[in-house]
């Protein structure tokens, strides 16, 4: 975070163990964990210790694009990082996704976990300060997005609930069915939002927007489409975002308008030098956006930089916008047209594999960064992780498949299509359906949705080449995991 991270204090282990052996038994220079809550500062940096996780989630945007039919892996070659291939391709198993893969993002995630409940095991230490509700409010909008995204990816995932997940704990903690996990996130959520402001003071904090946007898309999810209606409904008349403007929209995703009107909830990055690609869970920086630049681009303008040519945009996605679309520029890079607009530009499409000249506008490094360190792993562009078109879409699509409104459906949608030079849309039931889904394709291109979009709504197996319906709407477990239980768990379907 970038103001968050002015008083990050990192809790590299919040188990502390100690041994019997006199002659090993040394004082520790380091605050015992059970003895740490003993002012509201001591709140607060533990707070900002589970911001801090957010960032890393930018390896699940990034492998959720490349999960879809909206982007090819890319790379250097067909074995530049293969974990990531295997997903592109559907082959992915719960053996090989330990470096760098899979498993790496279900450790980070439980380590997040263990922060929000680390403060939430001990709420009650320190029994009142000013901003006690507060904190607890952002700890658990924060569980509940960590749990989002494992229940997401794995489904029955293991739940601990105000306490942290200890060693030894995995020879008796069992998956627990997603809908109780599910449970908890509303229930989070649902607290966050009722003791949350629309407006935080220090740029970063979670917001009362913020939760009612994600319990409106928890609840979508599940198909719970009159309490999502409901809460989204909500944030849309009384909530203080809006959409950008025809003339705003194509600074939407640069450095200088970050944290806009349209942002609800936006995951913020630095160029502080903090990590290496041995401890991307380290990183201050949006290493993704690197990621994704083409290789071998020499951008005359100085715009943008080059890149690893990861999560190429396929043919299918260039085809999907309608002629005259506003968002297209503004979320694919045409090599070819860009070139010929800047002379003096070039690229090398042979230093690329999968190359097919389109790439990831929104999520692409520019320059005028600080360039501290490795340039691949310090990019300080934030992630919008939830915007408001996305809100009025979700709404449009709630609305729509709970026969609550179809007028109210087709008036958010077109106030998408408006933003975006585009006629209205006057379809209702099924047809209706099929348009707000096409929206949300074109709209939220790059941007991560995409995968699970089309896992809930049951499409996946149609629109994903090698995509197993019964299968693939789960990943794996790594048998890392499953080992450490002594085999106790069951893998996913499938695998």
């Amino acid at each position: 975070m970038k103001n968050l991270k002015i008083i990050y204090t990192l809790f590299t282990c919040l188990i502390m163990l100690s041994c019997s052996d006199d002659f090993v038994n040394v004082d520790s220079e380091d605050t015992n964990s059970e003895n740490f809550f003993n002012t509201e500062k001591d709140y607060q940096d533990a707070l900002v210790a589970a911001y801090d996780y957010l960032q890393t989630t930018s390896k699940f945007v990034q492998y959720a694009e490349i999960a879809s039919d909206n982007t090819l892996c890319g790379g250097e070659s067909a074995t530049d990082s293969p974990y990531i291939q295997q997903i592109d391709d559907m082959i992915h198993s719960a053996v090989g996704q330990s470096d760098g893969g899979l498993r790496t993002m279900w450790q980070w995630m439980y380590e997040a976990v263990n922060r929000c409940n680390y403060i939430m095991e001990f709420q009650d230490k320190l029994e009142e300060f000013p901003s006690k509700t507060s904190v607890l409010a952002q700890t658990r909008f924060l569980r509940a997005f960590y749990y989002f995204q494992l229940v997401k990816w794995w489904g029955d995932v293991p739940l601990a609930i105000d306490k942290r997940i200890q060693f030894g704990d995995q020879f008796n903690i069992d998956r627990t069915p997603k809908a109780e996990v599910y449970a908890l996130i509303e229930s989070d959520l649902i607290f966050a939002a009722n003791n949350l402001s629309y407006v935080q003071t220090q740029t970063g904090r979670i917001t009362k927007g913020a939760a009612e946007a994600l319990l409106g898309k928890v609840y979508l999810y599940q198909d719970k489409f009159p309490e999502s209606a409901t809460v989204l409904e909500k944030l849309i008349n009384e909530g203080p975002h809006r959409l950008l403007t025809r003339v705003e929209y194509p600074d939407m995703f640069e450095r200088y308008n970050e944290n806009n009107v349209e942002s609800v909830f936006e995951i913020q990055y630095s160029d502080v030098d903090g990590g290496s690609f041995d401890c991307f869970q380290c990183l201050e920086g949006n290493y993704a956006a690197y990621f994704n630049g083409p290789r071998g681009f020499v951008d005359s303008t100085g715009k943008f930089d080059t890149g690893y040519s990861f999560n190429v945009i396929t043919q299918e996605v260039v085809d999907a916008f309608e002629p005259g679309d506003l968002r297209y520029e503004t979320s694919i890079l045409d090599m070819e047209q860009y070139i010929a607009d800047n002379p003096g530009s070039s690229w090398d499409p042979t230093q690329g594999y999968e190359q097919t000249g389109y790439f990831n506008r929104k999520i692409m490094a520019r320059k005028g960064d600080l360039n501290i360190g490795d340039a691949a792993l310090t990019n300080p562009d934030n992630y919008r992780a939830i915007r408001f078109a996305d809100v009025l879409l979700m709404a449009a699509e709630a609305l729509n498949r709970g026969g609550i409104s179809d007028a109210r459906a087709q008036d958010y949608l077109n106030d998408v299509r408006f933003r975006a030079m585009l006629p209205d849309v006057a379809t209702s039931g099924s047809n209706l359906t099929s348009d707000i889904w096409k929206e949300r394709r074109v709209e939220l291109v790059g941007e991560g949705h995409r995968f699970f979009d089309l896992v809930r709504t049951g499409r996946a197996a149609q629109e994903i080449d090698g995509f197993q319906a019964g299968k693939h709407e789960l990943f794996p477990i790594p048998i890392e995991e499953i080992i450490l239980t002594g085999n106790r768990w069951d893998n996913n379907p499938g695998y």
